[in-house]
């Protein structure tokens, strides 16, 4: 192995305890679940969560190509529902740009959360001049996301198994 490879036992563990030691340390009354939450809360909270990778891994800054964030749309979209609370399409278009420098169209975006309400996975309310969704089953938020987390885990670490057989 090569003395400049990262074991992925060890960045497993250090984003597994950055997160435990962060999550323990705030109060209950935590800015995660509060109704309508301002971009900024959920940026902060996005930067909090991106530099617990960023530590753990020998990187500047973390990136996504868009190809991967429109691949894991679904997951995406029901993170930023869950840290906003509620949260509207253009909003979502938005933080798809902003946070993950992703130009979605609203062609891709918009079935893919009536796909998820259709699923109940959401639901939708609709307000004077737009539509807002909130997160109606918070298991299955938590099974998608998990399994897409084992999946990606999954094909990094078969990707690490190929380079130390490559060199």
């Amino acid at each position: 192995m090569r003395d400049d490879t990262i074991e992925p036992e060890s960045v497993l563990e250090e984003l597994s305890r950055a997160v435990r030691t962060d999550h323990t340390s705030e109060s209950q009354d935590a800015t995660l679940g509060r109704q309508h939450r301002s971009v900024e809360d959920v940026d902060r909270d996005l930067e909090r969560l991106l530099g617990f990778v960023t530590d753990a891994l020998p990187v500047e800054q973390v990136a996504f190509e868009d190809a991967l964030v429109k691949g894991n749309l679904e997951e995406v979209l029901l993170v930023l529902i869950a840290m906003h609370e509620e949260a509207h399409g253009d909003q979502l278009l938005t933080d798809l740009e902003r946070l993950f420098d992703a130009r979605l169209s609203p062609g891709t975006v918009y079935p893919c959360l009536h796909d998820l309400e259709d699923e109940d996975v959401l639901s939708m309310h609709a307000k004077v001049r737009t539509k807002e969704y909130s997160i109606d089953d918070r298991e299955a938020v938590r099974e998608t996301v998990e399994t897409t987390m084992l999946q990606h885990l999954s094909f990094g670490l078969l990707l690490y198994a190929f380079l130390e057989q490559y060199e």
